[in-house]
């Protein structure tokens, strides 16, 4: 029989009983989750998740935890924060019942998988290479002397195939076959990957980690797959994953709001400064182009989250931080102590702290900072209001980067 705790992100929930190898093996796949034993109750425990929302199944446990913003909200979010979501178009994740995140990516790419295949699979051409009996194409010279000196057939050949086993195709298969793999909820969402393998039965099957998934540049060949794109290179980015160490298989999908949060916020930010004059840079494009120190002699490096770059130098830096500014913590001296090492090691005047509002928090603050003179600036998105919304609060932002 089944277990289920529910939990909402950032939430403590009531106490919930677990066994020793449960919570051993909660701890080691979702660390992020604070697992307390209830004093006086034996085998009893409290959990508070943090900032990774998503399911996961251990053994006969099934843990949900729900993000404070709503799944159809944080998906929309991830879309755009990959670059291929229409912020006009909230309909891909309007769901009226209550569901998981993986049963929610799985009807989303079901219904958008229909929508897009009823106009016919997409096919491309594709150079194979092969040892046939008959010629097609040309004959690959250099392989059949080296290969097969004196013998023919078969023939080595080059040749060009008209097929839908292309990149986009393969995306949607890999996509569906990672969420096959776990304990969905939702009928009609395995019923609709079923049906995707099933279309897509003559496609390879391409596991593609989530670091390397490929970008697909959209034309007016396949546009109308825009929505399964977007959705299959989500889901192979994030932590859909499979364990079966230990004492218990453990499957899951799991999404770190911290970086869905700062994917999207480089992602809105660069799209509204797209006609400023001067380049901003993540942490990851630092990592590859610059280096920051906070020390003369470079030894203590720096890399915040989000810079300004105008004529090979900083005018702006910003970092952004997942978290709540409300409550006896709510100033977070560690990120403005951090946030003041950016601005004293770049020399600049000011910087800017970009929070995710929480409830009815000031959207915005400033400090400034004691016989330094620099001024840190904390604002903060909320989330929760219509993505449009969201993002005319950080096109303000940008209006300030541009400004510096």
């Amino acid at each position: 029989m089944t277990r289920t705790i529910d939990l909402q992100e950032y939430q403590k929930c009531e106490p919930f009983p677990l066994s020793v190898t449960e919570r051993d093996a909660l701890k080691s796949a979702l660390p992020s989750v604070t697992v307390e034993p209830v004093a006086g109750a034996d085998g009893q425990y409290s959990l508070t998740p943090g900032s990774t929302v998503g399911a996961l199944e251990i053994g006969d446990l099934s843990v949900l935890i729900q993000p404070k913003i709503g799944i159809p909200r944080l998906l929309s979010l991830a879309c755009y924060a990959i670059g291929a979501y229409k912020p006009d178009d909230d309909s891909l994740f309007n769901y009226e019942e209550r569901v998981t995140l993986p049963d929610a990516l799985a009807l989303a790419l079901g219904n958008a998988a229909r929508r897009a295949f009823s106009r016919g699979l997409l096919h491309g051409y594709r150079v194979k290479e092969e040892a046939l009996q008959t010629v097609r194409g040309r004959i690959r010279f250099a392989d059949q002397i080296r290969t097969r000196y004196g013998i023919a057939p078969p023939v080595e050949v080059r040749y060009q195939e008209f097929t839908d086993d292309v990149v986009e195709n393969r995306l949607a298969k890999a996509a569906a076959q990672r969420l096959g793999r776990l304990r969905l909820r939702s009928p009609q969402a395995r019923r609709g990957l079923g049906w995707i393998a099933g279309t897509l039965d003559n496609v390879s099957i391409q596991e593609f980690p989530p670091h390397d998934v490929p970008k697909v540049t959209l034309n007016r060949l396949n546009e109308h797959y825009r929505d399964v794109i977007a959705l299959s290179q989500l889901i192979l980015r994030h932590g859909a994953f499979e364990s079966g160490r230990g004492e218990m298989r453990t499957t899951g999908f799991l999404m770190d709001m911290t970086i869905v949060f700062q994917e999207f916020v480089t992602t809105a930010l660069r799209e509204a400064l797209r006609s400023a004059t001067g380049d901003l840079l993540s942490d990851n494009d630092l990592k590859r182009t610059r280096r920051i120190s906070l020390d003369r002699d470079g030894r203590i490096g720096l890399r915040p989250d989000l810079t300004w770059w105008r004529g090979g130098q900083c005018v702006w830096v910003g970092d952004a931080k997942y978290k709540t500014l409300e409550g006896p913590d709510s100033r977070r001296p560690a990120d403005l102590y951090q946030l003041l090492a950016y601005t004293t090691a770049l020399n600049l005047p000011s910087g800017t702290l970009i929070y995710a509002k929480d409830k009815d928090e000031v959207e915005s603050r400033k400090y400034t900072v004691r016989h330094a003179g620099k001024m840190l600036e904390v604002t903060a998105l909320d989330l929760k209001l219509p993505l449009d919304d969201v993002l005319e609060q950080v096109r303000r932002i940008a209006e300030q980067v541009e400004g510096a």
